[in-house]
C-alpha cells in the first residue's frame, strides 16, 4: 500500500489528529492559503460566524499563487483512523471539499497528498477584505475556542517552521490592534 500524506495549511499543521510518521514543509503551487471560509461550528457560530483557513484556487489570486504547508505521512496501519478521523473534522460542513493533489516536499520528493478545499459554491464561502476578516476574526468564538486564537496559533508555527505569510501576519497585526 502507498503511503499516505495529508497536507496542512492551517490548524492540521499544530493539531493533525492522527498519527504521524513523518511531516515535511512542503508546496502546493496552484492554491493560496485564504480566510475565505465562514465558521459556523468551530471558530464561530450560525449566528455569529467565523473565519478559517482554506485553500482557494489561484485564479482567485494569481497564476503563480502556491501554498506552503506541512505534508504528514500518516503512520501506516493508522490509514483508514485517520482518514475517518479527518473527515469528521473538516468535512463537518461540506464547505470543503477532498482532493488529493501533488506536493512537493522540502527535501524535494513529490508525493500525492490529501487536501481539504474550499467548496466555492458552498454558502460558506467568502471573499473579504482584509480589515472585514480582521474585524471577524476579532470577536468570533465557536466550539474550539476564539477565532484570534486561531490565527495566532497559525501564525506562530508558520514562523516557527520559517514559512512566510505576508498577508496572515498582516492580518494577526490588524486583529492584535483591534482587541488591545
Amino acid at each position: 500500500m502507498a503511503a499516505m500524506w495529508v497536507f496542512g495549511y492551517g490548524s492540521l499543521i499544530w493539531h493533525p489528529g492522527f498519527a504521524v510518521a513523518e511531516s515535511q514543509v512542503a508546496r502546493l503551487a496552484g492554491w493560496q492559503r485564504s480566510f475565505c471560509m465562514l465558521s459556523i461550528h468551530y471558530r464561530g457560530s450560525e449566528t455569529d460566524p467565523g473565519l478559517v483557513l482554506a485553500l482557494d484556487r489561484a485564479d482567485a489570486f494569481s497564476a503563480h499563487a502556491f501554498c506552503d504547508g506541512v505534508a504528514f505521512r500518516v503512520e501506516p496501519g493508522a490509514e483508514a483512523a485517520s482518514h475517518a478521523a479527518l473527515r469528521e473534522r473538516e468535512l463537518i460542513s461540506a464547505a470543503y471539499l477532498e482532493v488529493t493533489l501533488p506536493v512537493t516536499l522540502r527535501d524535494g520528493r513529490d508525493v500525492e497528498a490529501l487536501c481539504y478545499v474550499i467548496n466555492r459554491d458552498h454558502a460558506q464561502y467568502c471573499r473579504l477584505e482584509l480589515d472585514e476578516q480582521a474585524r471577524i476574526i476579532a470577536h468570533a468564538v465557536g466550539k474550539r475556542g476564539t477565532n484570534r486564537d486561531y490565527l495566532f496559533a497559525t501564525v506562530e508555527h508558520l514562523d516557527q517552521l520559517g514559512i512566510a505569510d505576508a498577508d496572515l501576519g498582516r492580518l494577526a497585526t490588524q486583529v492584535k490592534s483591534l482587541i488591545t
